[in-house]
């Protein structure tokens, strides 16, 4: 019965697929021909089957989720993939030393054999979509017990996948996912294909792939170019293969053509790729722990471990090394995470949602099969904010920590009956001074901000016995084998009595254990079960959102599967009196230029590039025939609804050529994943002329361009 009215519902959502006019949403491609009349009244030139199709190449066969959490377009016919620079980051960190400094000077592999392997990296292309509804669903009912559901979707989708699998027999490289829409009403089991073997090929210098750095990050006017180059390879037979000096540049289904005709105000836009999470239709329970609880905590949290990693790369070359990627990823969500509350603030989108609950109340009391149901959601959600804070501080603290980090590496090591932990790896881009500032900060913030029932008693208890809590952090790093990397060598160098006693009176392993032992006991149990309540209820939630509103067009949140997101090049007013163009030009980076900053420190060769005027074939005249002005694109904006995991997705036009790689949103989109606000909401795009001209004339690379299709 309830497959049955979702699938009436979908049938609405059908109906009223073309009645929207703004450009929210992120549409499964499979399914997009529901939306194929609106794109074309904008500006789209193709078909459904030209984004996706199972029986012939199409755009998807040319699009990669890029380690797991961005995305990469393919761009040649030898598999040369492009993505965003801080997608790329940590693997150009990974091979820069002091003697090699790739983050600061860039790197640029002159041949293949200088292309740079990356063990670990993975990117993997999408095979299939299926709905897989009813086989998720069987045996599944409204009201029954929460875990019980839980466990028997669970068991539905391993057998899905199992079967998946089982048909391609000893095919290479295949996996597969089974993932929920409209929280838990439609299913999809997703097949990917999988390579392993990705090398890095070039990225600019951080003072062009990171310009702005953390200053510049989630706003506008931007002057990032934030791209980076690898290459996929396979084996002889062009089949997935674990990295081997044998093995071949990957020849794809479908590369992208590239376009260098230009783009204006208005153009329309499409991104293809892997958004990562939305919560678009969640209750006010939901976006007010967000607002009030969750963010006001961690943005503090993190803004603490920023000052005191900041201040120590500043002070040494190479810590700066050492910690980019790290800080990096700290201030990214941080920023992210400001601009959120400020936007869901503005829009007052608490009381929104509110006001929107008690006109849905009300339609519900006539209607037997939703009675109760808000009240329900709101009693249960009450109930599960302490532990849901609880575990965020847990993980933003003391978790943080990587004294902590690596006794949990080393212990998971012995739990799986692994070797040691490699002292070299664990220790390369670690400095037990930044560390040892960070601990004393987070455990503080631990003690105080955690509520207290969740504090163990036995670690207030310590602090108070050595004076507080700088003393308990010497005391730590004074006595851990874990503490330096010598340390650690000898430790692994005991004969088993002495080591079992070593760690047993470690204090970092006491420490460990006693905040693990109350987040698995007290929290996450607690934590993992109101969590599953609340799930439990969002289905039969959603259904009655879509038959309250048939009219609306609802969308699946985004849940890092392929999404296609479709807009136009357009400007923004963030404030009266201010008009936000939609693009910016190297004018913009000459302007911001400072050699005492290093984020703004631009590359000698670009400067001299713009003295002379010496732009090639990728100068724009953005003056007028009879006075024309030279320069040359860098970024634009434009109205295509995206988050995280679209980073590095593929920015193209209404014949689907590239014209440029997604990187951010401005600040003042970034609570699209709660609420999105046509008015404010701009993705921002590294254009791709801009790409190509550092490629060729900045880092002298140009023998790349000829493996492209440039048009």
């Amino acid at each position: 019965m309830m497959k049955r009215r979702f699938a009436a519902l979908l049938a609405c959502l059908l109906a009223a697929a073309t009645v929207v006019s703004a450009d929210e949403g992120m549409w499964l491609p499979s399914l997009i021909g529901r939306q194929v009349k609106d794109m074309k009244a904008k500006g789209f030139r193709l078909s459904a089957k030209d984004i996706y199709d199972i029986n012939r190449a199409s755009l998807k066969d040319a699009i990669v989720l890029f380690d797991r959490g961005c995305t990469g377009e393919l761009v040649s016919e030898e598999g040369l993939l492009l993505t965003n620079h801080h997608c790329g980051y940590g693997q150009v960190q990974s091979h820069s030393s002091l003697e090699h400094d790739y983050l600061t000077n860039g790197f640029w592999a002159m041949n293949r054999a200088e292309e740079l392997p990356n063990p670990g990296l993975e990117v993997s292309f999408l095979v299939r979509m299926d709905d897989v509804t009813d086989r998720v669903l069987e045996g599944v009912t409204d009201g029954m017990d929460p875990q019980a559901r839980k466990e028997r979707i669970a068991e539905n989708s391993r057998i899905l996948v199992e079967e998946t699998l089982a048909a391609y027999g000893d095919r290479k490289g295949y996996e597969a996912a089974v993932e929920s829409m409209y929280y838990g009403n439609q299913y999809f089991l997703f097949t990917y294909r999988t390579f392993r073997d990705v090398r890095l090929v070039g990225a600019p210098p951080s003072s062009i792939g990171k310009f702005g750095g953390d200053t510049d990050n989630w706003m506008w006017p931007r002057h990032t170019g934030d791209f980076t180059v690898f290459r996929i390879y396979a084996d002889a037979d062009n089949q997935p293969a674990d990295y081997s000096p044998e093995n071949v540049p990957y020849r794809p289904e479908k590369h992208f053509t590239i376009s260098t005709r230009g783009i204006d105000e208005g153009d329309f836009t499409f991104v293809y790729g892997f958004p990562g999470t939305t919560r678009e239709y969640v209750t006010s329970d939901y976006v007010d722990y967000v607002l009030n609880d969750l963010n006001p905590n961690t943005i503090r949290m993190r803004t603490e471990r920023l000052d005191i990693i900041g201040a120590a790369m500043e002070a040494d070359p190479a810590v700066r090394i050492k910690y980019a990627s790290k800080a990096a990823m700290i201030a990214n969500a941080w920023k992210k995470w400001q601009g959120e509350s400020l936007g869901l603030a503005r829009l007052g989108t608490v009381d929104k949602k509110r006001a929107y609950e008690a006109r849905l109340a009300e339609w519900m009391a006539d209607r037997p099969e939703y009675a109760g149901l808000l009240d329900r959601m709101h009693a249960v959600y009450d109930a599960w904010r302490p532990y849901a804070l609880a575990n965020s501080l847990y993980r933003e603290s003391i978790f943080t920590i990587e004294l902590l980090k690596m006794v949990q590496q080393l212990e998971t090591a012995m739990a799986l009956g692994k070797s040691f932990p490699d002292a070299a790896v664990l220790y390369k881009d670690y400095e037990p001074a930044v560390d040892r500032q960070l601990a004393e900060a987070m455990i503080e913030e631990f003690v105080t901000a955690v509520p207290t029932e969740f504090v163990p008693q036995q670690l207030t208890a310590a602090i108070a016995q050595v004076g507080g809590v700088p003393a308990y952090v010497d005391y730590l790093f004074a006595q851990s084998a874990f503490a330096t990397r010598e340390r650690y060598e000898a430790l692994c160098a005991l004969d088993e009595e002495a080591f079992v006693n070593t760690m047993a009176a470690d204090p970092a392993v006491a420490l460990y254990s006693l905040a693990g032992m109350t987040y698995n006991t007290e929290i996450v149990p607690e934590y993992q079960r109101l969590s599953a309540e609340i799930d439990a209820l969002y289905p039969l939630y959603m259904r009655a959102q879509m038959a309250f509103e048939p009219e609306r067009n609802f969308y699946p949140d985004a849940n890092l599967t392929l999404r296609v997101a479709y807009g136009s090049v357009e400007g923004y007013r963030p404030e009266d009196g201010i008009y936000c163009l939609p693009f910016t030009t190297l004018e913009g980076i000459i302007a911001k230029d400072n050699p005492a900053i290093y984020d703004y420190d631009v590359p000698d060769r670009l400067r001299a590039l713009y003295d002379a005027k010496d732009y090639g074939r990728w100068a724009i005249n953005v003056g007028t025939k009879k006075e024309p002005f030279y320069t040359v694109p860098v970024a634009f904006i434009a109205t295509n609804h995206t988050t995280g995991g679209n980073s590095g997705s593929p920015v193209l036009n209404g014949r689907g050529e590239l014209i440029g790689i997604n990187f951010d949103r401005t600040w003042l989109s970034t609570m699209s994943d709660l609420e999105f606000d046509p008015a404010m909401c701009r993705n921002i795009a590294v254009d791709i002329r801009y790409v190509l001209f550092v490629i060729d004339k900045v880092c002298g690379a140009g023998y790349l361009l000829d493996e492209m299709t440039i048009r």
